[in-house]
């Protein structure tokens, strides 16, 4: 008789890949906290392009983003990757705060290449570029970069 044909038994366990599941629970709490911290982003690069800083997108860009942050690390922190903590909330918050710069970095240059080189300028444009090309591009970038660099395992492991 083989495992396959034992009778199942309280005792009996199937052995599932740990690997699979925990990076599906990542994925999905990102994709979550990344909603939520988008429409922070996007709400707020709006309303502020559309009132007070109609002249300046990149400005905007750079404000909503802050705030957005903001509602990433704690949403990341504690929802994310609760399990992968290790290291002291300094160390994580200033790595955080570097990639989500970074990040910044990619939405702000794809806004910049679009809004001054390219000449798109309308608010469509700049959302298009802002928070469609550059938020995509930005968003692979800080989860490999969160999942590698600031919520590592707490066993050092990258899985």
């Amino acid at each position: 008789m083989t495992a396959w044909d034992a009778p199942r038994t309280a005792t009996t366990e199937i052995a599932l890949p740990t690997r699979a599941p925990g990076i599906l629970h990542e994925l999905a709490a990102f994709g979550g906290v990344g909603a939520i911290s988008f429409l922070v982003d996007a709400g707020g690069f709006n309303l502020l392009r559309l009132t007070v800083l109609p002249d300046s997108p990149i400005t905007a860009k750079v404000i909503s983003v802050s705030v957005a942050i903001a509602v990433a690390w704690v949403g990341n922190r504690y929802l994310t990757f609760r399990t992968r903590r290790k290291d002291g909330v300094g160390r994580e918050a200033t790595l955080f705060l570097a990639t989500n710069l970074a990040g910044l970095g990619i939405a702000a240059g794809c806004l910049a290449v679009s809004h001054y080189v390219l000449g798109f300028t309308s608010p469509l444009a700049d959302n298009i570029s802002g928070n469609v090309i550059g938020v995509g591009l930005g968003t692979l970038f800080r989860f490999l970069a969160y999942r590698l660099l600031v919520f590592r395992n707490p066993l050092g492991d990258t899985g």
